[in-house]
């Protein structure tokens, strides 16, 4: 017999498996075509859903700055207020307001163009912890997705900015995911603002260091993707600055 499907037939015999143990049993498992063919064809359905929400719904917002930032940042922090303070400026200034619809930064986001009477999206992922729709979002703007690369191209195709306030993996993905279709020209160059010095400094002398010069992997003009700046009146006018000289559109 076997020996793969012998060790699998054991783990999956045994007791109390973890939800990320039944995952990895379930990629080794063998399927015949009609199990694929039929997992497949739901998951390209539900994607295709996904996506013709999405587009119905932002189609027509007009010039909007996306927010990112920490899910977990509380109320009481400095950085929660800034990214407040960033939003109702923006709005100010006749932009609307994208986040990714949960708590922290995004929430502050949200709360700070519903202050101004902006538009206030929501682009919201499920997940088994900590994500649900903040309360300040319109509700009309609301959007809820399960795949995380249909919410990234909502953010990228119908954001005019991204000001990326300090946060963890989730931030630091949608950051790169942004420098690299921009680096590649696979979209439009649009601002990319990062906010706090402090936070971004270890991470921009890493990049200089090691991917610039010790090991050439981008090029010197690289650098001149993003901003960093420390206040939100800063953040803002990166914006501003850029968009003097251009017409607001879609980015792709």
């Amino acid at each position: 017999m076997d020996t793969k499907q012998t060790k699998l037939d054991h783990i999956k015999g045994m007791k109390d498996l973890t939800d990320d143990e039944q995952k990895i049993i379930q990629a080794f498992e063998e399927k015949d075509w009609n199990e694929i063919k039929s997992s497949d064809s739901w998951v390209i359905f539900k994607v295709m859903s996904e996506f013709v929400e999405g587009f119905q719904k932002l189609a027509k917002i007009g010039p909007c700055v996306t927010i990112f930032g920490s899910a977990r940042t509380q109320p009481s922090h400095a950085y929660y207020q800034m990214a407040e303070e960033i939003a109702a400026k923006l709005v100010r200034h006749g932009y609307g307001v994208i986040s990714g619809g949960g708590p922290g930064i995004m929430e502050a986001a949200n709360k700070g163009a519903r202050s101004e009477g902006g538009k206030s999206v929501g682009l919201n992922i499920i997940l088994p912890f900590e994500q649900q729709g903040n309360p300040y979002i319109d509700p009309d703007k609301l959007i809820t997705f399960d795949y995380f690369f249909v919410r990234k191209v909502m953010f990228v195709k119908y954001s005019q900015g991204f000001i990326v306030m300090p946060g963890g993996f989730g931030t630091l993905d949608e950051l790169f995911e942004a420098l690299t279709l921009i680096q590649t020209k696979k979209i439009g160059r649009f601002p990319i603002v990062l906010v706090g010095k402090d936070f971004w400094g270890g991470l921009i002398d890493w990049i200089k260091t090691y991917l610039l010069e010790n090991e050439k992997n981008i090029n010197e003009e690289d650098l001149d993707l993003f901003k960093i700046v420390e206040t939100a009146s800063e953040a803002v006018a990166v914006i501003d600055e850029f968009y003097s000289k251009y017409l607001l559109s879609p980015n792709f």
